[in-house]
């Protein structure tokens, strides 16, 4: 169990906390507004009011003992900025930030944070790849143009073979894994059977998981 630190809590950064309380982690929630702090005090392990823009104020929640810090702060440009330098002074190990322009993100990069993020543009990007791949239940972007992504077969597939569905050696795709019902079969061969709904797990460039989406939907 991790755990982590999220300064503000609007709905990006209540968001975040409750799905990590989900997952089963340990949550600090932090907000200067008393009302936001009332309303998830009690879904959070713990909760405190607090100006992030002053320094012992900051110290006092002990942050740099943290897994990881998210400063989820929204349009105050200022105050998320003063919040990482003392973060940062404080010795804070891993410090992810919410990003709301270029400029906002051009200093969050000189100032060296661990991740910057921009939560409309990525949910963005990903709502266009599942509309123009609505059999992809999920993806992983890995870099270098390779992803891990979630598809569940179709009826079209059932009895059918991996190696004859994916095309035998023909592709950089990999399955890392097959799930049926509670079983999973991991690096299955190509000889493998699929069923309809299974869920695949497949590793590849982009390109080949492009081409290869006709032949699963």
């Amino acid at each position: 169990m991790g755990q982590f630190a999220v300064i503000g809590l609007g709905r990006f950064g209540s968001a975040t906390s409750l799905e990590l309380m989900r997952q089963g982690h340990s949550v600090l929630g932090i907000d200067a507004d008393d009302k936001a702090v009332d309303r998830h005090a009690d879904q959070l392990t713990r909760a405190a009011i607090a100006d992030v823009t002053d320094q012992n104020a900051l110290a006092e929640l002990g942050l740099d003992g943290y897994d990881a810090v998210l400063v989820a702060i929204g349009e105050e440009l200022q105050a998320s900025l003063v919040c990482v330098v003392h973060l940062k002074a404080m010795g804070a190990r891993n410090i992810w930030v919410k990003a709301t322009s270029r400029a906002h993100h051009l200093i969050l990069g000189k100032l060296g944070v661990a991740r910057i993020i921009h939560p409309e543009e990525e949910m963005g990007i990903r709502i266009a790849q599942t509309l123009s791949y609505p059999m992809v239940e999920d993806y992983i972007p890995l870099g270098n143009g390779e992803f891990v992504v979630q598809i569940e077969a179709s009826e079209q597939l059932e009895g059918r073979t991996l190696g004859g569905t994916l095309g035998s050696g023909e592709t950089t795709i990999r399955t890392l894994a097959v799930k049926r019902r509670t079983e999973t079969t991991v690096h299955p061969p190509e000889e493998f059977v699929l069923r309809a709904k299974d869920t695949l797990i497949l590793f590849g460039q982009l390109h080949d998981l492009k081409m290869a989406a006709p032949k699963l939907s």
